[in-house]
């Protein structure tokens, strides 16, 4: 079984930093991309940054220059530094990665965690 587990969310004031990280545990034999998604209430999941396990990335418009998306290989994680946060960054936050298994033949799938709450207010 593999897991991706976030942490790092919580209460910020506008204009304040938060780092979330994801790890992802189980019998991983690789992983390719790693991203994190968020969803507001009353709207779709959607995009906030990708990155392969190359370390290349790419963000939604409106989280350049803000956030920072980076990963430790050795560690399986994923990280999302969020700075300069607005109110409208309100959501919860997803990890998604595409982890490779043996199964017991090898296949690529793609996980999510749990989620984590990210609330930006005064």
């Amino acid at each position: 079984q593999v897991q991706l587990v976030e942490s790092g969310g919580g209460l910020v004031q506008p204009g304040g930093s938060l780092r979330l990280s994801c790890a992802a545990s189980g019998m991983i034999v690789t992983i390719n991309g790693m991203g994190w998604y968020r969803q507001a209430p009353g709207k779709q999941r959607e995009l906030v940054a990708r990155i392969t396990r190359a370390g290349s990335t790419d963000y939604a418009d409106s989280m350049k220059g803000r956030f920072t998306i980076s990963r430790d290989n050795a560690k399986n994680t994923v990280y999302l530094q969020m700075n300069s946060l607005k109110p409208e960054d309100t959501a919860v936050y997803y990890c998604n990665a595409q982890i490779g298994t043996v199964q017991p033949r090898f296949v690529m799938n793609d996980y999510w965690g749990q989620g984590t709450q990210v609330t930006v207010s005064p």
